[in-house]
This record gives C-alpha cells, sequence and structure tokens, in this order.
C-alpha cells in the first residue's frame, strides 16, 4: 500500500491575481487540489485590493503582473509591506519586471501549479 503524498499547500490561504478568466479558475481549481485555500481570483486591481483590505492571513500571492491595462506593482509591494511570500505568474520577460522585484520568483504561462506552489513554499522559507 502507498501513503498519500501531502499537498503542499495544505491549509494555506493563496490569493489569487488573475485577469483571465480560464486560467483564474484552472489556476484555483489546481491550487486548492495542492491543499489550498483560494482567495479570489481578483480579476483587477480593485478587487485585490479589496481582498488584502479584509483578510488578515494570506499566506501566499500568485499575480500576473499585467491586469486590464494596469500594472500590479502596487498590489505586490502591498503584500511584500505584509511579509506575504508571492510568485508571479507571467508571460512577460523577466525584463518587464521592475528590479525591486528581481529576486522574486518568475514562473512562465502557462505555469504547472507544482511550480507555483514550491516557488510559494521557497519564498516563504
Amino acid at each position: 500500500m502507498t501513503e498519500a503524498v501531502p499537498a503542499i499547500l495544505q491549509g494555506l490561504r493563496i490569493l489569487v491575481i488573475e485577469d483571465e478568466y480560464t486560467i483564474a479558475d484552472d489556476l484555483a481549481r489546481n491550487l486548492r487540489r495542492e491543499g489550498a485555500e483560494v482567495l479570489g481570483p481578483a480579476p483587477s486591481l480593485a478587487r485585490a485590493r479589496e481582498l488584502i483590505k479584509t483578510k488578515d492571513d494570506i499566506h501566499g500571492a500568485v499575480l500576473d503582473i499585467h491586469l486590464k491595462g494596469e500594472m500590479v506593482w502596487p498590489i505586490a509591494d502591498s503584500l511584500l509591506a505584509r511579509s506575504v511570500p508571492i510568485v508571479f505568474a507571467t508571460g512577460y520577460d523577466a525584463d518587464a519586471i521592475p528590479q525591486r522585484f528581481a529576486h522574486l520568483p518568475r514562473c512562465e504561462k502557462p505555469a504547472a501549479v507544482h511550480d507555483l506552489a514550491r516557488a510559494l513554499v521557497q519564498n516563504s522559507a
């Protein structure tokens, strides 16, 4: 008999910020399979701000960097100020990310949820 492998994000609240519905829905579903409680997905900066404002215990966040014509940088700053680990899930090159975020993990879309989960866990250590 084989033992079940525990989900890597078991019990963690992960904020998903993604404006493309299909990607957001797929990502949220897959994060739940990894044991996460998903906040969002937030398709806009305004919705992301609402979630951040009302949720005290965010354990990590997956951020698309371009949302409906706006860049996600103010949200990333907000989350980092709260010591929330983040990973960028994007189709943009690393050069598109401001220097102040260069140390953060970036997974190229389409990103495998296990890669995102691993990046979040490693970034929180």
